[in-house]
């Protein structure tokens, strides 16, 4: 019977991580920069689930159900990962944590692991003189996936959590005249993956192939040094369920 580790430690979390690379992505990247919190289940000598306890409950593994008794300990925002993980631990814990504003089911991973066509765009890392441009979009493209204002909710926290990305290298853009192009961070970034999210064009400047072409840049950019790069889209974005299929990521 598996057992509650309430302190694993990071080479167990990592041997568990590395059993399925992308779906953990988010779980190995943390762990290995030291950033929250984790749970585990143990059994037969081995882990057999994890859970990420912070602003972002992430669960991986059968029984996460039994992760319930320690993820109200913070104040939860999102219960985010594979799907039957998510629902295991949410019907176990949904008593003790708010209403959700929202339910996902069923978003789709798509990967790529060969370098697409060149898209011949001016991609170029972030840069502090691009902070300002970057927050306005960040903003905007969170409150298109997600419907909240995280911007007003928190300037201070949104702005110190772009200019993070822009320093540690985990932030992309195309601009010209000012105007965004293409943008898009990595959320996630281990050695066997990198994830990506925000993946954004100017309102004014979508259907013109702007994001097929930065996207493109950026995906032959991380797959020099890392086997794959992935994301997770909802279903009904049409839109960008084309882009990722132009550029020949698979679901």
């Amino acid at each position: 019977m598996a057992r509650l580790v309430k302190r694993p430690r990071l080479p167990q979390i990592l041997e568990f991580c590395a059993e399925e690379p992308i779906e953990r992505v988010f779980l190995e990247d943390v762990a290995r920069r030291g950033l929250g919190r984790f749970a585990a289940l143990r059994g037969g000598g081995r882990f057999t689930a994890l859970c990420h306890l912070g602003a972002n409950l992430v669960p991986s593994g059968p029984g996460a159900g039994a992760f319930a008794e320690v993820v109200t300990r913070g104040e939860p925002r999102m219960l985010v990962g594979e799907e039957s993980a998510v629902t295991e631990l949410w019907e176990a814990a949904r008593g003790l944590l708010p209403e959700p504003l929202d339910d996902r089911p069923g978003q789709p991973v798509y990967v790529i692991d060969e370098p697409p066509t060149p898209g011949e765009s001016g991609l170029r890392r972030a840069r502090l003189d691009d902070l300002d441009a970057l927050v306005v979009a960040a903003a905007e493209a969170y409150r298109e996936e997600v419907g909240v204002d995280a911007y007003s909710r928190d300037p201070a926290l949104f702005e110190w959590r772009t200019r993070v990305q822009i320093d540690e290298g985990r932030s992309w853009v195309w601009r010209e005249e000012g105007r965004i192009l293409f943008k898009a961070e990595a959320s996630a970034w281990t050695p066997r993956a990198v994830q990506l999210q925000q993946v954004w064009v100017e309102p004014e400047l979508r259907g013109q192939g702007y994001g097929k072409r930065g996207l493109a840049d950026l995906c032959r950019l991380l797959l020099q040094t890392t086997p794959v790069v992935c994301l997770f889209v909802r279903p009904e974005n049409a839109p960008a369920i084309a882009l990722y299929d132009g550029i020949g990521m698979r679901r």
